[in-house]
Parts: C-alpha cells; structure tokens; sequence
C-alpha cells in the first residue's frame, strides 16, 4: 500500500483571495512540511518531497445556495493551472463542497498531467514508493444527486512519509475512530480538521465537529500540530462565519493548549511546519 508520492492536494474547496498571489513563490518544494490552505476544505500540502491536496478550486459552494463567504471578497485567487506540479489527490466524499467535476478535469488535463488521484489505498504515483496513503474511517455520507444517498465511500486519510505523518479529515462527525486512528498511525506531525458547519447542533452534531469536538479530534489523533478547515468559505449552517476561529481559541485557552497547536490560516496563506534541520546527538 505504498504510493509513490511528492506533493499532495486534498479536494475540497477552492482557492481564494489575493494572499496566495504572495504565498505562490514559496510554493516550491522543499524538505519538511508545510502547508497552504486554499479555502474550505482544500490544503496544498508540501511533505517529504511530495505536493499533495484534495479537489475544490471553484468559486462557487454547493447547490442550493452555492454562495461564499464572507460578502464582498473577490473569488478564487488561482486556477489549478497556477499551482506547482500536484504529485498526489486525495478524496475524502462526494458532497459539492469538496468534489469539484470541473476542478477534477482541470488536473486531469494536460498541464497537471502526473498527479495521482488517490481514491484508494494501493493507488501508486510512478517515481516515488516512500509515502503511504491509508483511507482511514470518518463519521459522514455521501450524496451527489436525488438518487445517490450514501452510494459511495466518505472516508479520512493518513499520509505516512519517511519523515513526517499528516492527517486529513476531510468532514466528519465525533466518533471514537480517532483515537484508533491516533494509536495505530500517530502522532501526527499535522492534521487538517474541520471546525465549521456545526449549528443547528441537533441536525449537524452526527455529520459535522464543532470547534470543541475538534480540539478533542487533535488530541485523539495526538497530533503536534493541526490546521482549521471546513470553515469561513461556503454558507452551509447558521454559526456566524467567524465564530468557528474565534470557539477554537477559547477551547483551546480552556484545556491549556498553545494558541499555536491548532491554527487557522487566511485563505491562500500558508505555513512552514517543519523544515530539514541538523541533528545533534
């Protein structure tokens, strides 16, 4: 179940606001771990040598509302053609809002040839065998037309390299998998967790974390670092848009956890989490 990967795209969302335009020279790869969050669910993750992501770079949300937020920004700040060479995507449902057709075919066409769609474990990017992708379990569903209700897999993943570990949750509701999913592949190096969409509680709480429950999915996972997605880019719940960010912090002041142990990012901005340094016995 090894792939053979050097940059990794998680699908789900889209690129957004002029930061990136700043961030885009740094894109280049480099030893360590950094990541970029492009908006909604979608992070470009640079790690071991390999650019990976998932799939959501149009500006538009899912229907019925396909609506963005906050009012008055500008759109996407890239197409898939702009960004460095994908080497790996991965997938983690089919909801709109992280499965773009049109942002599929961009990186099927011909300028992001050589990117490997990451729809299973086993799946193999020729040229690299030293990361391991293993679709792990997360509490959600799945539904793309009236008929397809639960029709395909939803899943998380695990992003195992030589020297670093990263976790994708993609969307999800609180379940104990986490923890097995923490003993089994951790501790995670960074994990990208969601923390939005989580209000009205009854109706969300089964499909969709809220910022107290996604402290406790960091912790599960034993995670050094994690990143804030699923959050300030589409409409899809009746939280204040920057209320998620603003719960995350007061959660995390409670538990007596670093501000900097789960973040957020502006869209488009990215964050070096590690880089290759000398070690001293």
């Amino acid at each position: 179940m090894y792939q053979p990967v050097k940059r990794l795209w998680t699908m789900s969302s889209p690129c957004w606001n002029r930061t990136l335009s700043r961030t885009r020279t740094s894109l280049s790869l480099a030893p360590g771990l950094r990541v970029t969050w492009l908006g909604h669910a979608t992070v470009l993750v640079e790690m071991d040598g390999l650019i990976s992501s998932q799939t959501q770079y149009s500006a538009r949300g899912p229907p019925p509302s396909n609506s963005w937020v906050p009012k008055g920004t500008e759109g996407p700040p890239c197409t898939v053609e702009q960004l460095p060479r994908i080497d790996a995507v991965v997938i983690s449902h089919s909801h709109y809002d992280h499965l773009d057709a049109g942002s599929v075919a961009s990186l099927n066409a011909p300028l992001r040839r050589g990117a490997t769609l990451v729809r299973a474990p086993g799946t193999v990017s020729p040229g690299h065998d030293d990361v391991t992708f293993v679709c792990t379990p997360s509490q959600h569903w799945s539904k793309r037309t009236a008929l397809d209700d639960n029709k395909s897999l939803w899943g998380s993943w695990s992003i195992l390299g030589p020297d670093h570990r990263f976790f994708f949750a993609g969307d999800t509701g609180y379940c104990a998998s986490f923890q097995e999913i923490g003993r089994r592949f951790g501790p995670f190096d960074l994990a990208a967790i969601p923390i939005g969409a989580y209000l009205p509680r009854d109706m969300m709480q089964g499909q969709h974390v809220n910022p107290e429950e996604a402290v406790q999915v960091h912790q599960d996972l034993q995670a050094k670092q994690s990143v804030a997605i699923h959050w300030g880019t589409f409409a899809l719940a009746y939280e204040y848009y920057l209320e998620p960010p603003v719960r995350l912090r007061e959660v995390l002041e409670q538990k007596g956890l670093m501000p900097e142990s789960f973040f957020t990012l502006h869209h488009g901005e990215s964050r070096l989490i590690s880089s290759q340094e000398d070690v001293f016995d």
